[in-house]
């Protein structure tokens, strides 16, 4: 049986966000003087693999960025992923109502 990958369908602006994501890793490969192999092998992927990330390919397996993150120095960015969720907390917000109190005591006196 013959597996079919299907390709993630990213608008341009996403696409867009991956390419960047993608060059970003390749230039912080660059800086390190390391070489497309030497990742590759350290993060346990192919080469080609490799490549497909630096160009910000949505078929590579998020594991697999991450492993490249990993043998980067980057890891402590994946936290950085999703970490302001300003939109959700808004909505959180909008559901919350406002406790309410007790009626003040009168006081004797």
């Amino acid at each position: 049986m013959l597996k079919v990958k299907k390709t993630p369908h990213l608008l341009p602006a996403q696409r867009r966000l991956m390419e960047r994501f993608g060059e970003n890793l390749r230039l912080a490969r660059l800086r390190r003087k390391l070489s497309a192999v030497r990742v590759a092998e350290r993060a346990g992927i192919s080469r080609r693999t490799l490549l497909s990330i630096e160009s910000g390919a949505p078929t590579a397996a998020m594991g697999n960025y991450f492993q490249v993150m990993r043998v980067l120095g980057l890891e402590k960015d994946f936290e950085l992923l999703a970490r302001d969720d300003e939109m959700g907390r808004k909505l959180q917000d909008m559901e919350l109502t406002p406790k309410q109190r007790a009626p003040k005591r009168k006081s004797e006196g």
